[in-house]
């Protein structure tokens, strides 16, 4: 019988992004008689530490910022000599500089979660990032994409070998899903006895997102039609965007609820998920209100909307990056045609199951094992 292989999975810090919940995904979830995982973080602490399964093996490096913890990543490979070390983002490159620090015969799979290109991001830093990464990913042994879009500008932009590039999209539905929402309202907005529609929101409040566009569009929507709008999730912007609130005379129709492990409950019983972001690699919230039968009114930004929404119009809505009026216009017309609502919300259920925990982790499994 084959030995399992041996896995770590590198990350700053177990906080709330997409990648983080995908790494706890493939914790809970890689088949133990193949797999033998663990968890090193630079940081401790972050929100999703608690959803590490128990008997994982968690290490904190300690360092004090992520560059810094090479030597200390290092020093790790050489002592456990794990098969292969899984790390997205800006962990990618660290992952990279480690293996060769240590000498080791690791394996590196680096994960790209988001366009390399962003507007929240100066020239500046992108040359340097687009740089790193170009010496970085040619000595991984395998460069992962969120998808389609992000493995496209991978190749191009970093003029990467398109058989070392390979989408990778992440496991985002299953049962357990499904279970969280059918849990009890977790908002008194969204209880049954409550006329008024709620629509949903979920992101971390930073400028890629574009709160800013979804709150005018939903200023110009409740000039119209009598709605409220639910936002979770945490971050810098927490301030501007509670000063925007004010500014558009939208307290009572918007609540910044933060962080809720369980946004699931939220989809299912809102109108729509609203989504304005500038960029992306695979927005997640995306796949899991539509999983929950909720349609979403999108940006069409780079990347991943277009993939996921598959024709819009018929599984969701796509609007242009930082139109208000095309958002609220969307939205609006979920609002007053239900029975497109209802349909839609259907189509969507039925483009989520591309995104399956049965059809994506055995791709993830077949990456970690180094299979062609």
């Amino acid at each position: 019988m084959a030995r399992e292989t041996k896995v770590v999975f590198f990350s700053p810090r177990l906080s709330h992004g997409g990648l983080e919940r995908v790494i706890v995904r493939l914790l809970e979830h890689l088949d133990p008689h193949r797999f033998q995982v663990s968890l090193v973080v630079v940081r401790p602490g972050g929100e999703l530490l608690t959803a590490v399964p128990s008997g994982i093996p968690v290490t904190v490096l300690g360092s004090t910022r992520l560059a810094a913890s090479i030597p200390a990543l290092a020093r790790h490979l050489k002592q456990h000599a794990p098969d292969v070390v899984f790390a997205g983002g800006g962990a990618g490159p660290v992952a990279v500089l480690a293996r060769i620090w240590a000498r080791a015969s690791t394996r590196v799979i680096v994960s790209e979660r988001s366009a390399l290109r962003r507007p929240d991001r100066t020239r500046a830093r992108t040359t340097i990032d687009l740089a790193l990464k170009a010496v970085t990913y040619r000595r991984a042994d395998l460069v992962t994409a969120v998808s389609e879009g992000v493995r496209g500008e991978l190749i191009s932009a970093l003029h990467l070998h398109p058989d070392r590039v390979r989408t990778l999209y992440n496991p985002m539905v299953d049962e357990s899903l499904l279970t969280q929402a059918t849990q009890p309202s977790p908002h008194p907005w969204l209880r049954p006895v409550e006329q008024t529609p709620v629509f949903v929101a979920v992101g971390r409040l930073v400028e890629i997102k574009d709160y800013p566009t979804m709150l005018k569009a939903f200023a110009l929507l409740i000039a119209q039609h009598s709605a409220r709008l639910l936002i979770l999730g945490e971050g810098d912007h927490r301030d501007q965007l509670e000063a925007l609130i004010r500014d558009l005379q939208l307290e009572d129709a918007v609540q910044l609820v933060g962080f809720d492990d369980n946004p699931h409950a939220y989809m299912a019983r809102a109108v729509a998920l609203l989504h304005a972001s500038r960029a992306e690699g695979l927005p997640g919230v995306l796949i899991q209100a539509m999983a929950c039968g909720t349609p979403a009114v999108s940006t069409d930004c780079d990347f991943g909307p277009r993939e996921i929404i598959q024709e819009s119009g018929v599984d969701g809505f796509l609007v242009p990056i930082g139109d208000a009026d095309a958002l609220a216009d969307r939205a609006l017309t979920l609002l007053r045609r239900p029975v497109l609502r209802h349909r839609m919300g259907q189509a969507a259920k039925r483009s989520a199951q591309r995104f399956t925990n049965d059809r994506t982790l055995e791709a993830y499994a077949q990456a970690l094992m180094g299979a062609q």
